[in-house]
Parts: structure tokens; sequence; C-alpha cells
């Protein structure tokens, strides 16, 4: 018997076996695979992969790899906090490293999970309705927050925040409001940059989407004023020199979904790059986008990669895989560059039912392996090598 099958059918004795035991509490353990590929450990030991589970379902995993054994491990939450109903909950939709701790921001249970950074063990949890996006700085953790129920409706009348968190007490103290549906969030030189989408609004009437940034003063944490920008935005980054890239999805009709960036100084839009960039990933000056745009004129999925250097803004390849793996990716959902060997890895949802897959490329954007993840992997975390 080959020894991954051994260790599959261990697994699965150990499994049927505890659960009997537990009654009616079902106990899930981890799976190793091994990718047969390892790397020189400098400053970061390996990545969380955060799994976002299909909504309704609590079925948000975390899994593992480690850079120096080339394991990856996959659902590590669920056996080392065996008591915790629901494991990590609903819709796992961000997730940092700050200090010792690891937050894991689960949208529709409405909380931050809060672990030991190292062995993913439970601290705590943060209740903060349908929270979104997790940001670090100084002493406090930062996160977006659209503060009312899920769901859709042009009419939506409760505005977003984005709650602070002291990573010392581990307990949201302030509280400062923003546009409607606020999503993705970033620090620069003492201001909070927030992507407001109005993404519950403009379902039916582009009207409705929100297209500013909301700039609010660290300091002293309220907000200071508006960049505008463009309809429904989602994700922000800042550059290596301090400005930020901001993505619009645009109306998913006929207004496309662009890249734009702020200029940090101007605090305006100055430029424009025609592409879809539902998420993305900056490498030293160069920013790596997979977009994944819908349309309801075709009814169809439009789903192009693109690598842009953020000194020039020019489009510099609209490639990131090169060998043709592109043609098996269903949905990119995920994407993360190594900072150290630079290698690519890009997650698949796949049909956002069944479990996705894990690939990675090297700098050239060759295949190096797959392995198969939880459903909707999409958030990485480095995990760093603390002195």
């Amino acid at each position: 018997m080959k020894k991954d099958n051994l260790y599959f059918l261990t697994w699965t004795i150990l499994f049927l076996t505890l659960s009997a035991c537990r009654g009616d509490i079902e106990m899930l353990l981890s799976e190793q695979e091994n990718t047969h590929t390892t790397r020189e450990v400098i400053g970061y030991k390996g990545f969380y992969l955060l799994n976002e589970g299909n909504m309704g379902s609590n079925k948000s995993t975390l899994d593992y790899y480690d850079f120096a054994t080339g394991i990856y491990t996959r659902n590590i939450y669920a056996e080392v906090n065996p008591n915790v109903p629901k494991e990590l909950g609903d819709v796992g939709n961000d997730i940092g490293i700050y200090g010792n701790k690891l937050y894991a921001v689960i949208n529709c249970s409405n909380k931050v999970e809060v672990m030991e950074y190292n062995t993913a063990r439970r601290i705590t949890q943060i209740e903060i309705p349908n929270c979104r996006f997790i940001k670090f700085h100084g002493k406090y953790a930062y996160v977006s927050s659209y503060a009312g129920p899920v769901i859709i409706d042009p009419n939506y009348e409760q505005i977003g925040f984005v709650a602070k968190i002291d990573t010392s007490t581990l307990k949201v103290i302030g509280r400062c409001m923003v546009g409607y549906q606020p999503d993705e969030l970033e620090i620069v030189d003492g201001k909070i940059y927030v992507a407001n989408s109005g993404g519950y609004m403009g379902a039916d009437e582009t009207a409705g989407y929100e297209r500013s940034v909301s700039v609010i003063n660290i300091e002293t944490f309220t907000e200071e004023g508006r960049i505008d920008v463009a309809y429904n935005l989602e994700r922000i980054k800042a550059d290596a020199n301090g400005n930020l890239w901001v993505s619009s999805r645009g109306d998913y009709k006929g207004l496309p979904a662009r890249l734009f960036f702020i200029d940090r100084k101007k605090q305006k839009v100055t430029d424009t790059i025609p592409i879809a960039a539902t998420n993305y990933w900056i490498d030293d000056n160069l920013l790596y986008a997979y977009g994944t745009e819908w349309s309801y004129i075709t009814n169809d999925w439009a789903v192009t990669y693109n690598i842009v250097n953020t000194e020039t803004h020019e489009i510099i390849s609209r490639q990131i895989i090169t060998d043709g793996t592109e043609k098996k990716i269903e949905k990119p959902y995920g994407i993360m560059i190594d900072p150290e060997n630079k290698d690519i890895y890009i997650t698949d949802a796949g049909n956002y039912v069944t479990p996705g897959v894990l690939y990675c490329f090297d700098k050239h954007g060759k295949k190096k392996w797959s392995k198969r993840a939880g459903n909707i992997p999409g958030h990485f975390a480095l995990l760093p090598i603390y002195k």
C-alpha cells in the first residue's frame, strides 16, 4: 500500500472512532499532503490559507503550508479547537497576523476569530456585525463592517463603519462611520483608506453604488474626507511608495471593472488601468492581478490575468501563468506572491460548492504543484519568524 493511501486510511479510522465516541458532535481531523517541494526558510515559516466556505453552511476552514517541509495541512482549526461550536463559522473573508496573534474575519458569523499565531489555537472571538477586512497599526486592529444584515436592498439604510480593536485587551474601543458597505482598507502615513462599495444597494440601479474612498485620520479616528473614484469599489492596497491602488467591480452591465491609482500626496485619482482586478497582490514594484468579471449583458464570466508595473503604470504582461495551467482554473479566487523566492500562489474556487484547489507556480509562471484546499479558498497570511 502506498504511504499516502496508508496515511489517509489511518486518519479515516481515527475520524470514525472519534465521531462515534463524541455522539452527535462531529470532530473533523486535519489532513496532510507532501508537495515534495521545499525552500530555505528566511523570514517566513509558511502561510495560512483561509477557505471561505459556502454561505450558510458554517464551512469556513483554515489550512497551513510549511515552506521547510513542503507539507500542506488542511483544516487545522477544527482539530486544534475540537470544542468550538460550528468551528470557524460562516464565510471566512480575511485573515492577518499581527504580533503573536492570528486574526480571521468571519463575515456572516459576525466575528473576528483570534488565535495563537503559531498553533491556530483559539484565544477568543470579537463580535463585529457583517465584518469584512482587517488591517493593523500600532497597538490596534481595524476592521471594516457593513454594520447591517446580509441583504440586497436598494433602500438599505445602515451605513458601514470601521471598528478599532485594542490588540492587548481584544476589545472594540471605537467606531468610525464611513460609507455604505465598506470593503478592504489600507493604512498609510497616519490615515486609513476605506473602499466603499454600496454593493447591497446597487444591484438594480447603478446610482445605488458608492463610489468613494473614505479617509480616516488615525489619530482622531474620524473621517476627514472622501476621494471620488468609481462605482462599486472593493480592494485597496498601497504600493512601495505609499500610493494606493483601488479596484472597482463596475455595474456588471455597461460599466466595466477597472483599477485606479490614487496619488497619496494629491489625494485624488490620477490614473486608470483598463483591467479588471478582482484581487491582486503587490510585490516590489509589480502588481499581480486576476479579474473574474460577470456581465448581465453576455450572462457569462470573463477571466483575465495581468501584471502591472506600479512605477510606470504599464501593463507589462497579460499573463501570470505561462504554461497553460490557467485553462484548468475555473474561478481564480485568491493570490499571493512569496516575497522571498517569488513563487506565485493562486487558488481556484471551482464551482463554489466542492473543495477548491491551491496552485503553486514559480516566478516564471510555471506550475510546481497543486493541492486540494477547502471550499472557496481565498485569503493568505504569511507566518513570520519572530526573533
